[in-house]
């Protein structure tokens, strides 16, 4: 029987040593997982969802939409390409996106934890190196351990302030303690991305530019570039880590290149025209009615449909609950009743994509609908004086009846705004103090879907006789906004994974709630929602991780703190014919999969 959620206010310092000896790694080993072992055995010879024989060489150039002026990818300045992150650092460990949360040695060759793992130990491979040719050394790893704990971007701030101790116990190997329980930050540790600390010595590392590149090991390196146009990264002849089973199969381009776009319309555009080779469709109506040009009807284009089985995560319409009027649930709620998705869904997609209904929906970690079973109403059952309406019967989205006009919503809607103190007067919704009820909504140029929905929204929002002022913005505008906190309503994207962890607090944690820079823009600050994720971080049992993600699932849908849009269950994706990817895919779909496990092979 799960424990009760009241004990998770105040966690014991100590976890019973027989329960987490299921998954202490008590000698140094290839991998780790969150719950139980590894799946791949540690003489692997490849990644399951990888061809292990696929030829190198051929080019890929992918379309980016918005500009970059940055090629620091590690901190808060400047707009870089998101992707090198991904393309040309490496970290210890390694993903295989087969498995909720299993890593395996890349810099380092193992990984040894105690067994509450309340430290972690990583060595270091003796043959890794960057770029220019120098060995990675233990000093390399503290020095980016502490470097972006301290000046890199937020993402990365957590877990340095969950450190004890990093120290260097052995010529190639790093023992790292931590503050407290907490199961997941040995495998966050595994996956900081390791940068040459002599490259930075009498520089600033945190600076915003294109003329500090930061120093990596992994597979490519940046070539040729030009600034908000395109970059190009191109395939290490001498890459160290070319013959381990991790990355066999795996970075098969010789060169991959990145182009940049004003908007979705020009770079679809630009991939008709043969400028790009690849390309993601969201829109399954356009994706149906508008894929017929020359190039797919000549059979030199195939269009590839790639499922998963990953949770959805929020995309929509986030509203900053840091400033009024949507610090109100009732407002909140109203908005979402006013949101016709029913209507918007048709006209966009044509009614072909299903609506995100939590945010964990398409997985197993999605609170089930209707009322708490038994197990998470007994973790909610604390909380109800203090959380918003419907958490333990169940918050379910509101549906129209698919009109335009959605006037029963609208009626709800304005009932809500009446008893949140909002009144029509002389056609327009205003408070007792004859304020009227009007908000900014601010969207990215690049964001064209957006844009269309946000125009049939606005609309009936006129109808309420509220004032909407949107704001199309140009990226560096829009970042420097969304960092100051400078919005009222704005375009919402986060990513979930099958194994939730530390990120969440980033996500809806209270003590980022008012950090310039943070993720949390809808300002969630809840001392239930940091309690939920402490219990889910520090769960005995894959039983209990998964009933605590489901409280929290329920917890953020009842908050209303986004307007949900459609998911995306399905990877819609047009390539060039000669661009090939393996028969078996992972859990995770396309996630840590294009173009990693891509190839080119023209066709006989």
């Amino acid at each position: 029987m799960l424990r009760k959620f009241s004990h998770y206010f105040c966690i014991p310092a100590s976890i019973p040593m027989l329960l987490l000896a299921t998954w202490a790694t008590t000698q140094p080993t290839h991998g780790i997982s969150m719950y139980g072992k590894p799946a791949l055995p540690y003489d692997f010879s490849h990644l399951p969802y990888v061809n292990p024989d696929a030829p190198k060489g051929g080019e890929i150039t992918l379309g980016n939409t918005g500009s970059f002026d940055s090629l620091n990818p590690f901190i808060s300045k400047g707009t870089p390409p998101w992707q090198l992150r991904f393309l040309i650092y490496e970290s210890l460990m390694a993903r295989s996106y087969d498995e909720p949360f299993s890593l395996y040695g890349l810099l380092a060759e193992s990984i040894h934890t105690g067994k509450n793992r309340d430290w972690v130990e990583f060595k270091l491979r003796p043959e890794a190196t960057f770029w220019d040719g120098s060995k990675v050394t233990a000093e390399d790893v503290i020095w980016s351990f502490e470097t972006l704990g301290s000046k890199g971007n937020l993402r990365y701030r957590g877990l340095w302030s969950k450190i004890k101790s990093i120290e260097k116990t052995a010529p190639h190997t790093i023992r790292i303690s931590f503050k407290e329980n907490n199961r997941e930050l040995a495998l966050i540790a595994g996956l900081r991305p390791i940068l040459k600390k002599n490259q930075w010595k009498n520089k600033g590392f945190d600076r915003s530019g294109l003329e500090d590149i930061p120093v990596g090991t992994g597979a490519y390196k940046p070539g040729r570039f030009e600034a908000g146009r395109y970059v190009e990264l191109l395939r290490n002849p001498n890459y160290w880590g070319e013959s381990l089973p991790i990355n066999r199969g795996t970075q098969n381009f010789n060169k991959i290149r990145i182009e940049f776009y004003g908007d979705q319309a020009i770079l679809f555009e630009a991939f008709k025209a043969g400028e790009l080779n690849i390309i993601r469709e969201s829109n399954p109506e356009k994706w149906n009615s508008a894929y017929n040009f020359p190039r797919l009807l000549s059979g030199d284009v195939i269009k590839s449909e790639i499922p998963h089985s990953r949770p959805s995560g929020m995309t929509g319409l986030v509203m900053n609950t840091r400033r009024l009027p949507f610090s109100d649930w009732r407002v909140r709620e109203a908005m979402i009743l006013a949101f016709n998705f029913e209507f918007i869904n048709d006209t966009i997609t044509g009614s072909k994509q299903p609506r995100i209904t939590s945010y964990f929906s398409n997985s197993y970690l999605s609170m089930k609908p209707g009322r708490a079973d038994a197990t998470v109403e007994e973790f909610l059952k604390p909380l109800l004086p203090t959380q918003f309406p419907n958490v333990l019967e169940g918050y379910n989205l509101p549906t129209s009846d698919g009109t335009e006009r959605n006037r029963p919503n609208l009626k709800s809607a304005i009932k809500l705004l009446n008893k949140a103190g909002w009144n029509i007067q002389d056609g327009l919704l205003k408070n007792k103090k004859g304020e009227n009820f009007k908000f900014d909504l601010l969207l990215r140029q690049s964001e064209k879907d957006f844009q269309n929905i946000v125009d049939i929204f606005a609309k009936a929002l006129q109808r309420l006789g509220i004032n909407v002022n949107i704001f199309v913005i140009d990226d560096a505008q829009y970042n420097q906004r969304i960092g100051e906190l400078d919005f009222d309503m704005t375009s919402f994207r986060r990513d979930l994974s099958l194994s939730p962890g530390n990120e969440q607090r980033l996500y809806w944690g209270s003590e980022v709630a008012h950090v310039q820079n943070t993720r949390n823009l809808m300002g969630a600050s809840s001392p239930e929602i940091d309690a939920t994720i402490t219990a889910m971080l520090n769960a005995n049992t894959a039983e209990e991780f998964q009933t605590s993600v489901r409280v929290l699932d329920r917890i953020l849908m009842s908050g209303r703190y986004v307007i949900p849009i459609w998911q995306f269950g399905m990877s819609r994706i047009a390539h060039d014919k000669n661009l090939k990817f393996p028969d078996k895919l992972p859990i995770y779909g396309d996630r840590g999969w294009l173009p990693h496990v891509w190839w080119y092979q023209e066709n006989p």
